[in-house]
């Protein structure tokens, strides 16, 4: 009852408990869990698993320029409202180029609030390289586009899932295409316009 070890597996029919307050651990750390006597479970280290350990966001601040068909490598920031958390590191931006904290499987989202006239095809696009930007490959459309003589202010809505084998050389952007001269993209400082969300589903198939 006061210390000792098994020498292999033990099967218990009524389940394993400790006290209140007590830790579950290995013999190099030994409070990994701490269960309090309300059944709140702690970590004292990140868990790895498949549950969410990652999930960051980013928005546009300014508006772009009208007819602009170009990566979207300005402007960007991460949430900052007093509401907003990340959970774990986060992303890395750095002009346009998202890098990712950690391998896993990602879940990529982009809402663009983009308003369009007469412009029947006006996409964001989510491209993704897996060699440091080497080369970059569309993995989902975004269209926001508007009817002939419609003026149209609409907020859309584009995802896809990254398999992070490597965060040394997985990398995402965002870019627009096919804009009219009367399409642009909304941006603003104090709430989300358009967004980039990604959320680390699990660990890397």
């Amino acid at each position: 009852t006061n210390g000792g070890s098994f020498d292999s597996a033990v099967t218990m029919s009524g389940g394993l408990r400790v006290a209140d307050g007590g830790n579950i651990g290995s013999a190099s750390d030994t409070d990994a869990i701490s269960i309090s006597s309300g059944g709140v479970v702690t970590f004292s280290q990140t868990p790895v698993g498949a549950f969410i350990s990652e999930a960051d966001q980013f928005r546009l601040t300014a508006n772009t320029g009208l007819g602009t068909d170009a990566d979207i490598t300005a402007n960007l920031e991460r949430n900052d409202n007093a509401t907003f958390s990340k959970i774990g590191t986060g992303m890395t931006e750095s002009s346009g180029i998202f890098t990712f904290p950690s391998t896993g499987l990602y879940l990529v989202i982009a809402n663009p609030m983009m308003r369009s006239n007469g412009d029947t095809n006006s996409y964001v696009i989510i491209k993704g390289s897996s060699n440091s930007g080497g080369a970059f490959s569309d993995l989902a459309y975004i269209n926001g586009g508007s009817e002939a003589g419609s003026d149209d202010l609409s907020s859309v809505y584009g995802s896809t899932f990254i398999n992070v084998t490597n965060a040394s050389t997985f990398q995402v952007k965002f870019t627009t295409s096919s804009f009219s001269g009367n399409t642009r993209l909304e941006g603003s400082t104090s709430a989300n316009y358009t967004s980039f969300t990604f959320i680390k589903l699990g660990e890397s198939q």
